[in-house]
């Protein structure tokens, strides 16, 4: 099952110069609860970013791959994708997809499941999630907590 979580605003804003541009705690302990000790996929600059706020510490994920097209991207801990189309169509594994904007927009099409946090706000910031046809998804769960919407999405059949 590939699976897709993430927080945007009411613009589909994700990002600012690859970092959240936004600190909401709850959403934070929400993304860490649903992807702990999961097998998560995440491009190189996502990666670099997270192992920027964990400095020393190892990323609480199980597995790890990371889409990279730069050859000079090296890791001992994690498995590197050179293909990303490939492995999405043949993984057998349940995939956390954790960013950033292309490898969402990457895999996108193969999403069985979203978690998206609306922030009922909006912010400033330089990048946005793919525009996309959220009615081919029905919603599983919902959750509203003040400037926040905890939402899961399955595709339709």
């Amino acid at each position: 099952m590939i699976i897709l979580i993430w927080a945007m605003d009411t613009n589909f804003l994700i990002g600012k110069d690859n970092k959240l541009p936004w600190r909401y705690k709850e959403d934070l302990k929400y993304f860490k609860a649903t992807v702990e000790n999961k097998t998560v996929l995440m491009g190189d600059m996502t990666y670099l970013s997270l192992k920027g706020y964990y400095k020393d510490k190892p990323l609480p994920y199980g597995k790890i791959y990371v889409a990279s097209k730069n050859n000079d991207f090296k890791d001992s801990n994690v498995t590197i994708i050179d293909n990303l189309e490939y492995f999405l169509k043949n993984t057998k594994e349940d995939i956390y997809v954790i960013g950033g904007r292309t490898i969402y927009q990457v895999a996108l099409p193969y999403a069985d499941r979203l978690y998206i946090t609306h922030i009922l706000k909006r912010h400033e910031g330089n990048i946005y999630f793919p525009k996309f046809d959220l009615n081919q998804y029905k919603v599983i769960q919902k959750r509203y907590s003040a400037e926040l919407i905890f939402s899961i999405y399955e595709k339709k059949d």
